[in-house]
């Protein structure tokens, strides 16, 4: 690890987040869980918020795919998703749910958007976003996608989004 610079628990934790978060609502699947908790690692986001009856730390099917991301990606566990985005608003961050839905915004459109502090709700893998949540948003992103089926992997399109957002976020610092 030392030849691949990587960082200790203790110096991820300590260091500068990329002000984005990964919000996760009514995932079924715990091995989906423990992707995103490796993506948000890999990218070093603020953070993972869990709701309603998504899998949270501890849990073997989360271990088994975050790789130990789950100790280091500070997450927040709560009962509904409308009690996170208020946090979130709270925060001045401004909530994008993924998902297809008329005006939603082109994934490539959202460095246009010129936002600072910015989460991103990913919803169930069979039914979505609940209509309820999609209120409260700010707006919805949607991936493009070209072929016969129109969705994603819920890991995939968390890993496809953070990054974009997290290069978005690099380019402006640097």
């Amino acid at each position: 690890m030392d030849e691949l610079n990587r960082k200790s628990v203790d110096e991820f934790r300590s260091a500068e987040k990329i002000p984005v978060i990964a919000l996760l609502e009514n995932i079924r699947s715990a091995y989906n869980v423990g992707s995103v908790f490796r993506t948000a690692d890999a990218f070093l986001i603020e953070a993972v918020f869990i709701t309603g009856y998504t899998a949270k730390p501890p849990h073997k099917e989360i271990t088994k795919t975050a790789l130990g991301a789950q100790d280091s990606v500070d997450w927040k566990y709560f009962e509904n998703t409308k009690l996170a985005i208020e946090q979130l608003k709270d925060d001045q961050y401004k909530v994008f749910a993924v998902e297809q839905v008329a005006n939603s915004i082109p994934l490539e459109k959202l460095p246009n958007l010129g936002i600072n502090k910015i989460a991103f709700i990913f919803g169930n893998e069979v039914s979505g976003i609940e209509q309820e949540t999609l209120a409260l948003c700010d707006g919805c992103i949607e991936i493009p996608q070209f072929g016969i089926k129109h969705s994603l992997n819920i890991s995939v399109a968390a890993g496809i989004v953070l990054w974009e957002a997290v290069k978005i976020k690099s380019l402006l610092t640097a």
